[in-house]
């Protein structure tokens, strides 16, 4: 029985893997190299986080492996590196990317680290298994993604 559970759980990675390639790739500009890098990276997080909170309201219906499995993968996207996505020079091009990005650099990093550290706390959460716990660290994750949003995401694309 657990080697059944481990190859749907294998199965179920890969076909993730091969659903998010595409958004992923979709961004892709090689004009703006950094643009569609950080681009591609939002994709995807927000391809894991939004079946969380689909599953959370009632949206979808809720499986435990696709949270787990959706958990992990935000995890590891939060702590991947993705500062040169925005260097010197990527705010320039087609961007969603305010500019105070750029000029008010120390905020914005705390921001991407309250994200980070609110995806960890998640995926804790969700290994637990406990459904309140669960619920409260999606809500803190939304939180911390809103609160970058609100001060340095632009509605529209900018250029």
């Amino acid at each position: 029985m657990l080697k059944f559970s481990r190859r749907i759980l294998l199965c179920f990675t890969v076909a993730v893997g091969v659903a998010l390639s595409p958004l992923a790739i979709s961004h892709f500009d090689d004009k703006e190299v950094l643009q569609s890098y950080r681009q591609s990276w939002f994709a995807m997080v927000a391809t894991n986080f939004g079946p969380m909170v689909a599953m959370l309201k009632g949206e979808m219906p809720w499986s435990e492996e696709r949270m787990t499995a959706a958990a992990d993968q935000l995890a590891q996207l939060a702590v991947m590196d993705i500062s040169r996505g925005f260097a010197p020079g990527a705010d320039k091009g087609k961007t969603r990317a305010k500019p105070e990005i750029w000029s008010n650099r120390e905020d914005f990093e705390k921001k991407m680290q309250d994200m980070r550290d609110a995806a960890l706390e998640l995926q804790a959460a969700v290994q637990s298994g406990d459904r309140k716990a669960i619920g409260k660290n999606i809500a803190a994750t939304g939180e911390s993604c809103k609160a970058c949003h609100d001060e340095y995401k632009s509605e529209d694309y900018l250029y």
